[in-house]
């Protein structure tokens, strides 16, 4: 079966760095757009990052532009994100996600999400 298992979070200080990573399997990786999502209590999941399956296109929410970077290893079959000079406003757990848009969310899976606390 898919899994998608993330790993990295914890506590970091403001102005901090912490990279997130997930781990790939059960799929054919390089034909899955890969994606970190987040949700804060109270808000709607969001978007963070996107990287198509060649990894040659990559977009950012504009709340991350500059400060967090996305990449993927289709060899590894991982997906990684550096964030840096990280804001209170980043405390949210982190979801990675793999799709393909040509079939809607037929082929949407998720990982269990992992925790960032960022400490005011």
């Amino acid at each position: 079966q898919i899994r998608l298992v993330e790993s990295g979070g914890g506590l970091v200080q403001p102005g901090g760095s912490l990279e997130l990573s997930c781990a790939a399997s059960g799929l054919t990786f390089g034909t899955y757009t890969m994606s970190w999502h987040r949700q804060a209590p109270g808000k709607e999941r969001e978007l963070v990052a996107s990287i198509n399956g060649d990894g040659d296109r990559t977009k950012y929410a504009n709340s991350v532009k500059g400060r967090f970077t996305l990449s993927r290893d289709n060899i590894k079959h991982t997906v990684l994100l550096q964030m840096t000079s990280l804001k209170p406003e980043d405390t949210a757990v982190y979801y990675c996600k793999a799709g393909i848009p040509d079939w809607g969310t037929l082929y949407d899976y998720w990982g269990q999400g992992t925790q960032v606390n960022v400490s005011s």
